[in-house]
């Protein structure tokens, strides 16, 4: 359907997916009109830059875009439906492993045993390629893996200090009910899976608030999501060097599931926009090729990329009080030696 001005400059910030918004060039227009001088106008332009993308990429989407400072959301569609949340619950399940270190229950640089029937051999991540087994790691470096290459032995790693239960617990103490993940026979064993887009997104804006966790687990937590290590093929993948710095982020997928979630910092530091992106197909094109499809030219992510290109360039431009600041990391190559 073809909707009014009010509609599609998505003022209220709600902003619906499955909207036609004319032509490319008309649509190009109208998002080169807003710009961001504040978090009202932020939320505008987010929210038409979201209904233009999920649009042209189809599929069915739950999500949640909050702006700080802004009185709505900028985007909020199918936000309180349960779904698959796959290794965007990596998070979550770092947040639980994080609340023992900081109950003293754990430390990060206890040591934790890869074993040969540990490992998954599914090609992501690290363990699988080690090649030799049995040896261990710290739980600090289990918790890079899993949150940075998205691995999968890591989870089981994970599970062997936070057995699912607990780890369900945990989550729901801190008022997640529906971010769980799912139990298997093996009580350090599980599935990543649920959430919703509003939980995903509390969780994260508790995090950057300093009420999730501790002062040092929320900087070891954010500062190994906005690695150069951490996923790129998303809302970060039309980013520089810097720019990607100053987005946390983890991605999940799996069959036609493609999400994503994190927070978007201004130069200062500052938690400006936080993101919870879950789409499921059908997808534009063959479905069958979606499916196979987990990199950057799948219509999801690409969709992603274009709303992570305008998330940057909404901050910065404008100022909002936030209780904590998050400096980057300075990006510093080496040559080996």
């Amino acid at each position: 359907m073809t909707v009014n001005r009010r509609h599609a400059l998505g003022l209220g910030g709600v902003a619906a997916a499955g909207v036609v918004l004319g032509s490319p060039a008309a649509a190009a227009s109208e998002e080169e009109e807003i710009v961001a001088v504040d978090a009202a106008s932020a939320n505008r332009k987010i929210a038409r830059t979201y209904a233009r993308e999920v649009a042209r990429a189809r599929g069915t989407w739950s999500s949640y875009i909050g702006v700080t400072g802004a009185e709505a959301a900028a985007v909020e569609e199918r936000a309180d439906e349960v779904v698959e949340a796959y290794s965007v619950n990596k998070i979550a399940v770092a947040t639980a492993v994080l609340d023992k270190v900081d109950r003293g229950l754990l430390t990060l640089d206890q040591r934790v045993d890869v074993t040969a029937g540990i490992v998954i051999q599914d090609t992501d991540g690290i363990f699988g390629l080690d090649g030799a087994y049995p040896s261990s790691v710290t739980l600090g470096h289990a918790m890079a893996a899993l949150l940075t290459l998205s691995d999968n032995t890591a989870v089981r790693l994970c599970g062997l200090v936070c057995p699912a239960a607990e780890l369900n617990e945990i989550l729901r103490g801190k008022g997640f009910v529906h971010t769980q993940v799912v139990p298997v026979a093996n009580p350090n064993r599980f599935f990543l899976g649920t959430t919703t887009a509003r939980e995903t997104y509390t969780l994260l804006q508790k995090l950057v608030g300093g009420t999730l966790l501790s002062a040092a687990s929320t900087e070891y937590l954010l500062t190994v999501l906005r690695s150069l290590s951490s996923f790129t093929d998303g809302i970060r993948l039309d980013l520089s060097s810097e720019e990607r710095l100053r987005v946390a982020t983890k991605a999940g997928w799996f069959n036609d599931g493609r999400n994503e979630a994190g927070v978007v910092f201004d130069t200062a530091g500052k938690p400006m926009i936080t993101y919870s992106l879950f789409a499921s197909g059908p997808f534009r094109g063959d479905a069958a090729a979606n499916d196979t499809n987990f990199g950057a030219t799948h219509p999801a992510l690409r969709a992603r990329q274009a709303i992570g290109r305008t998330l940057v360039d909404s901050v910065g431009r404008f100022s909002a009080e936030t209780a904590l600041t998050f400096r980057a990391r300075v990006y510093q190559p080496s040559n080996g030696g």
